[in-house]
């Protein structure tokens, strides 16, 4: 691994911490509080990043398996993002989530997690 793809892989572990502190605050108060926008934007800025070193590192290109299933899921935690912003904006901060956008960080937290222990298991399988 070069060291391009050495500094995504520890730019996507903060991207973990910060997106996991973002997204089990909403779940367990199922409140868009300023903390869950700090973490939140933070989380998919730093993914974003991380994202970029890795392709920029990847010596089989931006298409694989691996490089879909993040792309994906940096896709759905971006529009996460978005509309988590947008209730926040619309609602005041004590409006507790809706069931769907609530149901929806999950999911998309769920792929996120998927995309990151694939991409942990083909670095260890090297």
């Amino acid at each position: 691994m070069n060291s391009l793809a050495k500094t995504g892989a520890v730019i996507v572990l903060f991207a973990l911490a910060s997106y996991t502190v973002a997204v089990l605050s909403e779940q367990r108060r199922r409140l868009v509080t300023p903390l869950v926008l700090l973490f939140l934007t933070l989380g998919v800025m730093l993914d974003i990043t991380a994202t970029a070193f890795m392709i920029a590192g990847s010596s089989k290109g931006p298409f694989t398996l691996h490089g879909l299933l993040g792309y994906s899921s940096l896709a759905g935690m971006i529009i996460d993002a978005a509309l988590i912003w947008r209730f926040r904006l619309n609602n005041p901060q004590t409006a507790p989530v809706p069931r769907g956008l609530h149901l929806y960080t999950r999911a998309v937290y769920v792929w996120w997690i998927a995309a990151f222990v694939t991409g942990g298991l083909l670095v260890a399988m090297r």
